[in-house]
């Protein structure tokens, strides 16, 4: 019970950086299964790990779908360490099913993927657990989601909405860390413009595709 209460009051307070994990509670009373989101500081969540072993060393019940996760993350940032590629986003569903979106400076190919496929699957243990693993490039029609995603694509054209609603195509002069300028082309009635958007102002922006 400490050690729940202890996890509820820093995710309450948010005064750590946190990550989110997806998380299985199951009931003592009925052993009712029901999946929970939460988000805890990294570090925290391993002490959590080394207090909370039994005897025998196994890990806590509560935990296994979180603590797969890191392992899962920290597998994927160690095989594409020196590389210019790196990762996107990391999905892990309840049953188990494992998406890993990669991207890179200088774009990804079929090889990356599969190099990080079996950095990952021959390091986790199917007779432990079984699992499905999806390894895929960050697709050119998805939207931007990190700085070095947007640094990449300087200068290429770029459709922005913003939380606002507001929307805006143009090329793309500089992605800072804050946010973008956006130089749009102009019309016979308006004059091009330089637009600038801080990054937690935009809901999403996806490069152009042009054919």
């Amino acid at each position: 019970m400490l050690s729940v209460f202890i996890m509820y009051f820093v995710i309450r307070k948010g005064i750590f950086p946190i990550i989110e994990f997806p998380l299985i509670i199951i009931s003592c009373k009925n052993g009712k299964k029901v999946t929970r989101k939460i988000k805890i500081f990294l570090p925290v969540l391993k002490m959590f790990v080394s207090l909370q072993r039994n005897e025998r060393g196994r890990k806590p019940l509560f935990l296994l779908v979180m603590i797969e996760k890191i392992k899962v993350l920290e597998l994927v940032n160690s095989a594409l360490e020196g590389s210019d590629k790196f990762l996107v986003n990391l999905k892990i569903t309840p049953d188990n099913r494992i998406f890993i979106d990669i991207d890179g400076d200088n774009g990804v190919t079929i090889d990356d993927c599969i190099e990080v496929s079996r950095a990952v699957e021959g390091s986790l243990d199917r007779e432990e657990e079984d699992f499905e693993l999806n390894v895929s490039s960050a697709g050119a029609d998805q939207p931007l989601k990190l700085t070095r995603q947007y640094r990449k694509n300087v200068g290429r054209e770029l459709e922005v909405v913003t939380v606002d609603g507001e929307k805006a195509e143009g090329t793309l002069e500089d992605a800072g860390e804050d946010g973008i300028v956006l130089r749009t082309k102009g019309t016979k009635k308006q004059a091009p413009e330089t637009l600038r958007y801080a990054y937690r102002d935009i809901k999403t922006a996806r490069v152009a595709i042009k054919f």
